[in-house]
């Protein structure tokens, strides 16, 4: 326990490595959500709910982010607050044992951008199409869609310019970068996002899909619900990344850091239900149930177009569609790569500018691979049990199943054995007449109930992933 006050003294008198931080709270709580509305809550949220049980789902998912994603952001925002640093640094600044959780927390983001981004440079390719009047050409049942992808060069033009796109924004800094795109872009997602989904309920057929989506269904609701929103909650809330450590240490002490997870939960919670509003009824008129349960790249690239070359004015709907699809990419695509410009600047002490570059060139590098994987490197695949993985998936096998839920248990350790949680109570309460409320359930989360569920959750991802079960 020696050790342990003397780690939090470190921490608690570590320098900041910059003075920028957020310039209001509000521009906090929008950054937060716009990292953490993105194509999860987009092609993830709603086949899940709709695979799951339906309303059954929702239900175990609002109690899930109440809960379990209310103490692991609240945890990894206060390790940015208190040591002013990113990941790897942050959990330095406790002792140098510490500095393997940063490392792994850092590896999250260096994978996850470069494929991320391949899929930012496809969103984006569709949605020109769509601008440019060609939007009924990729309602062929997905010869449109793989004849792109399997091409050498146009899919890597898409993705170096998407990549572009992120970090002239995030090299531009964080007010007059991030949080001025956000302030922009944010409330055009909402209102993209709003009248797509009031359009889709006047489709015929789409209210029997909105009851599919928020009846609940006892007869589908498993352990497998759990485990499926316990999964749910790391993309959606942006967790085990590093982002919200970063974002953690770029605010100031006179933000309320309890209130404000309420306030991003509240957001991104809202968000992801009108994502599924805005996608299920549409697509279960379409197609039915089956339809509803698909998921990713073949429900955003292949399926959206089928049902918009349907309805009247479709190609404005899918333009619509899109822009708000490329919103969602770009603004969390920002949040990882500033993750890691933020790594950069702390280990190396560049400039942003110079970090900014640097990621540049490293995200534009790791991105060619699984951009060429469905090309001239289709051939580069993995077989691990039933599954043959390509270069994108196994990225995404890797950090998704592997590293996401191993950094969030890693942290609950941390937090909850190794250091203590009564830093995070000083820290919420550094806030000037703060007192921390949930106290108690923080404590029962961070150290019993939140790490039996990761160590379940990384368990079955495995499993799943390698096709010994299916969930």
């Amino acid at each position: 326990m020696g050790d342990q006050n003397t780690d939090n003294s470190a921490a608690a008198s570590g320098k900041r490595r910059h003075a920028t931080l957020f310039s209001n709270r509000f521009a906090f709580i929008l950054a937060a959500a716009a990292s953490a509305i993105g194509l999860g809550n987009l092609w993830r949220f709603p086949s899940l709910a709709a695979k799951y049980g339906g309303g059954a789902f929702l239900l175990v998912y609002l109690i899930l982010v109440v809960t379990f994603g209310f103490t692991l952001m609240l945890a990894e925002l206060a390790i940015g607050r208190k040591t002013g640093k990113s990941a790897i640094d942050a959990f330095r600044s406790f002792g140098k044992r510490y500095a393997i959780i940063g490392v792994l927390t850092a590896l999250v983001p260096v994978i996850i951008t470069p494929y991320y981004c391949v899929i930012g440079g496809w969103i984006s390719k569709y949605l020109v199409v769509y601008l440019t009047g060609g939007g009924a050409g990729t309602a062929d049942g997905g010869g449109f869609f793989s004849g792109f992808i399997a091409s050498s060069g146009e899919p890597v033009l898409w993705t170096a310019l998407f990549i572009v796109l992120v970090m002239l924004v995030v090299g531009i800094g964080l007010e007059k970068g991030i949080e001025k795109l956000n302030s922009i872009v944010m409330p055009v997602l909402l209102l993209f996002v709003i009248g797509i989904s009031i359009y889709a309920l006047t489709i015929p057929g789409a209210l029997d899909g909105l009851a599919y989506y928020l009846i609940p269904r006892l007869e589908d609701f498993s352990i497998a619900t759990v485990v499926a929103a316990m999964g749910q909650l790391f993309f959606s809330l942006s967790l085990a990344m590093g982002i919200m450590i970063t974002y953690g240490s770029y605010t100031s002490k006179e933000t309320n850091l309890e209130k404000s997870v309420r306030q991003i939960e509240i957001g991104d919670t809202a968000l992801a239900l009108l994502c599924g509003l805005m996608i299920i009824p549409a697509v279960f008129a379409f197609s039915g149930a089956e339809g509803a349960q698909q998921a990713g790249p073949g429900l955003l690239f292949i399926t959206m177009p089928q049902v918009f070359a349907t309805l009247p004015f479709s190609t404005a709907l899918g333009a619509v569609f899109f822009f708000a699809v490329f919103f969602a990419a770009l603004t969390s695509a920002i949040s990882l790569a500033e993750a890691i410009v933020s790594f950069v600047m702390d280990r190396l002490g560049f400039s942003r500018r110079k970090a900014a570059l640097m990621v540049f060139v490293g995200v534009l590098l790791l991105a060619i691979p699984p951009t060429l994987g469905f090309s001239d490197w289709g051939n580069a695949t993995l077989t691990i049990g039933s599954a043959d993985m390509t270069i994108l998936d196994i990225m995404d096998f890797l950090s998704n199943s592997i590293l996401m839920p191993l950094v969030a248990l890693l942290v609950c350790l941390f937090v909850g054995y190794w250091v203590g949680p009564a830093f995070v109570k000083d820290e919420v309460e550094a806030t000037g007449g703060v007192h921390f409320k949930a106290m108690t359930l923080f404590r029962v989360m961070i150290r019993y109930i939140a790490p039996a569920f990761l160590l379940i959750i990384l368990i079955s991802s495995v499993l799943n992933a390698t096709g010994i079960i299916a969930l």
